[in-house]
């Protein structure tokens, strides 16, 4: 889809009441958030929605550059939230928890500067890891986790991860709810995922 097309649906979007905007520093090798700035640098549009997006690096330098990057991409001083992106991986938690190196530090020092308000993160995969990241010694404002009708039936984060979030507090961020293994499920039940 062209540039032009991109903005004009941010925008319908937006118009027509939707305001939790999601991104990443990856998505289509940044792209997605050059698209969503120049939409959302519309005289207004900004002020109208939470704005979110994620980092990949799980070390400080990555971090930080991450984060300033981001920012001038989404063309605005500062995010609603702020996630690492797709925690799911050994070794994760600690390069990001490493006092010296670790992402969480750049993350920090950006929310002190005003750039985001909240800080969360995303994984897809295992939910004993977003379990040890949410034990980890830092008060997380939003947890994005997937939640669909398969959830409950492997590994499901449903079951382990959702009561945890629930009894702290934490906002969780419900993804990949009619996608994958879920859709083909609704598909051979001849029932509709849209």
């Amino acid at each position: 889809k062209s540039e032009k097309e991109g903005i004009q649906h941010v925008h319908e979007a937006i118009d027509g009441g939707i305001s939790f905007f999601d991104n990443a520093w990856e998505y289509n090798a940044g792209r997605s958030e050059e698209v969503m700035g120049k939409a959302l640098a519309v005289e207004g549009y900004r002020n109208k929605v939470f704005l979110m997006t994620k980092v990949c690096a799980r070390d400080y330098e990555g971090a930080k550059k991450q984060i300033d990057e981001s920012l001038s991409r989404l063309k605005t001083d500062h995010v609603d939230l702020l996630q690492f992106h797709s925690i799911q991986y050994d070794g994760d938690v600690e390069r990001i928890f490493d006092p010296d190196k670790g992402a969480l530090r750049a993350v920090l020092e950006a929310k002190k500067a005003g750039k985001l308000r909240y800080i969360g993160f995303s994984g897809h995969m295992f939910p004993e890891i977003h379990l040890k990241m949410i034990g980890m010694p830092l008060e997380w404002d939003t947890v994005q986790l997937p939640l669909n009708i398969m959830d409950a039936h492997y590994n499901s984060f449903q079951k382990q991860v959702l009561p945890v979030l629930i009894e702290k507090g934490i906002a969780p961020l419900g993804m990949k709810s009619l996608t994958g293994q879920a859709a083909n499920f609704l598909r051979e039940l001849n029932v509709s995922a849209d």
